[in-house]
């Protein structure tokens, strides 16, 4: 999963998170703010009628009498004042019942003794549970709204925020790592980033690359020098055995020691050309532009390989769609590629075994698969059978490392990918895949 959709998913479930942790709490917090305003509002009418009694007396609310009492139409409001016994106390906040005119209503009263010429007066003021509450549930949608309102606002700036500060990894992503095909040529500008990690991430990815290009710029100088300036004197030695095998009055044991050293140093030339074929292949020197039809070119290479069919009784099975044609490829380089991979079939199959080449098409483009039933691949030598001059488990004095070598460098220049799996004592499957012809 990609970084930004990683912080797209944990920025949305977090906000979502808030958003339903608020909704929980909203009608306790709300019930808890109805509340607080009520007992304000108790308490800025408390210290209006003190302030009525001490500007026009206590007879501004008893008139002659020895209780007062007010309430509205709904009796959602009331003011009472009473005699009292008890001493002076303070202000005292409650929710309890009361019997106004025959109806019992749950009020919200604020309750205080106080003292006026030598009497003490009891005073209640109170407001109904029920008007309380009657604006909780408008609130609770509003909030909700706003809170809702608010977090989407959040949510897309955040995304667009990260969006924006992401923009340079994505670009070095794109840049160093996904559209950059080895060897690194084409020389990319450093990204622009005022973000002090994107920035040494890139110059780090920048130096790696680059030194990866210089050290495989040396190989490749060297295998190409180096195959050139061997080729002299194995032609030079080839030419003088072969005049001495010439001479009829040798013995044979010179002779038979002759014929092996023509052996060794043809192994050799064999080497010395793989390697200038990689050499050639790496420095770009054939052509991508013909189109060529798997069917034809892989009967070609059958018929070229019969002999050692012949020699080993292996059977061939081949399956390919005449009609499918490659573009865009080299023809000496992908029969190249057929005639290692069918030729480590053959010699690494059992006698009397079996090659199967076949192809299909699916969502993943057109493949070409090349199976045995040979010997097979252990697991273990599995992530190294492309490297140059190593030799598998099941490798022998004649493969040199070089084959399959040739065949990574093809795909690798034709752009192919390719695959193996094996499984030991039951043969090896090579696919080869073409993306959508």
């Amino acid at each position: 999963m990609k970084l930004l959709t990683k912080l797209t998913l944990f920025t949305t479930i977090s906000k979502m998170v808030i958003l339903l942790l608020f909704v929980a709490a909203l009608p306790y917090l709300v019930d808890r703010v109805a509340f607080n305003s009520t007992n304000y509002q108790l308490r800025q009418q408390e210290e209006k009628v003190f302030s009525n009694i001490r500007e026009n007396g206590i007879d501004y609310y008893l008139e002659g009498d020895s209780t007062y009492a007010s309430y509205t139409m709904l009796k959602e409001e009331y003011i009472s004042i009473a005699s009292a016994e008890t001493d002076h106390l303070p202000d005292t906040l409650m929710t309890s019942r009361r019997i106004i005119e025959n109806d019992t209503l749950n009020y919200r009263i604020l309750i205080r003794t106080f003292e006026y010429n030598g009497r003490n007066y009891n005073l209640e003021i109170a407001k109904t549970i029920s008007s309380i509450s009657q604006y909780n549930r408008p609130l609770q949608r509003i909030a909700l709204y706003v809170l809702a309102g608010l977090i989407l606002i959040t949510l897309l700036a955040d995304l667009a925020y990260t969006r924006v500060l992401l923009k340079p990894l994505a670009k070095i992503i794109r840049t160093r790592v996904r559209n950059n095909r080895f060897p690194f040529k084409k020389h990319i500008e450093p990204v622009k980033t005022s973000t002090t990690d994107f920035r040494y991430l890139d110059d780090s990815l920048a130096n790696l690359m680059k030194q990866v290009h210089d050290d495989f710029e040396r190989e490749r100088e060297f295998t190409s020098n180096a195959s050139h300036e061997l080729m002299t004197p194995i032609g030079i030695l080839q030419n003088k055995m072969e005049n001495l095998l010439l001479y009829s009055d040798q013995d044979e044991v010179l002779q038979e020691k002759l014929i092996d050293q023509m052996k060794t140093l043809n192994r050799l030339k064999k080497i010395v050309n793989s390697l200038m074929l990689i050499s050639r292949i790496e420095n770009e020197q054939y052509q991508r532009g013909a189109s060529v039809k798997p069917a034809e070119l892989l009967a070609e290479v059958l018929g070229e390989l019969e002999h050692r069919l012949e020699q080993r009784s292996i059977s061939v099975q081949l399956d390919i769609k005449r009609t499918t044609v490659l573009p865009r490829m080299n023809q000496d380089l992908l029969f190249q590629l057929f005639h290692n991979l069918v030729n480590n079939a053959i010699r690494y199959n059992v006698d009397n075994g079996q090659v199967i080449i076949s192809d299909e098409s699916g969502h993943s483009g057109y493949t070409i698969i090349i199976k045995d039933t040979g010997i097979g691949i252990s697991g273990s030598d599995l992530p190294t059978i492309f490297n140059r001059f190593k030799k598998t488990a099941a490798g022998s004095a004649e493969g040199y490392g070089l084959g399959l070598s040739i065949v990574k460098s093809i795909a690798d220049y034709l752009q192919l990918a390719i695959e193996v799996s094996s499984i030991p004592g039951q043969g090896t499957q090579f696919r080869i895949g073409f993306g959508n012809v």
